[in-house]
């Protein structure tokens, strides 16, 4: 059965207590960006778990800017976007304990995906040309991020940038990159 059928009663069931969410304005009240992983077991909708309850947040406060692993350089263009049209000085990139990302290299993946269409050279083509952003170690992940947005020529050099691991199975946060992305820039 697909997912479609439960939607409209779920939705119902969401806007009977929507209340004034629809007066939030567009740019996010905090001035907040936050990277972070699409992981199912991470809150995306709700806002009851990650990234916002915990962190003290509420909707309208930040960007929520997700992809496969919270990868940084995916997420440059969004970033962008939300820095230049809609005001964010911020950027807090969370990264997690036992993502799929740590579970394989871009090779694997692009073999399983040649191997579903053996022969088929526009699917060979086209999946040759991604590269996954697979993670190795979560922390260096983490520090590497951090780094490629505090160098970045579309990011604002004024931007506060700070690294983040979510633990899965705590639900605790830890600052990877705090002391060193807190510094402004020179």
């Amino acid at each position: 059965m697909s997912s479609a059928n439960e939607f409209i009663k779920a939705n119902d069931a969401y806007t009977a207590s929507f209340g004034d969410k629809g007066s939030l304005a567009l740019p996010p009240a905090r001035k907040l960006a936050i990277v972070t992983c699409m992981d199912a077991r991470l809150e995306q909708v709700s806002f009851s778990t990650f990234p916002a309850a915990h962190l003290g947040l509420k909707e309208g406060d930040a960007h929520i800017i997700r992809n496969a692993g919270g990868s940084a350089e995916e997420a440059i263009r969004s970033l962008v976007i939300s820095q230049r049209l809609l005001g964010t000085r911020e950027i807090a990139v969370f990264r997690h304990t036992d993502c799929g990302m740590l579970t394989f290299k871009t090779e694997q993946l692009r073999d399983i995906v040649k191997n579903a269409a053996p022969g088929d050279a526009e699917v060979a083509r086209h999946v040759d040309q991604i590269e996954f952003l697979e993670i190795a170690n979560l922390e260096e992940a983490v520090r590497g991020d951090v780094s490629l947005l505090r160098s970045h020529p579309l990011v604002l050099k004024e931007t506060t940038v700070t690294g983040w691991t979510y633990e899965v199975e705590t639900g605790k946060v830890c600052g990877c990159c705090l002391v060193v992305c807190l510094v402004p820039f020179a």
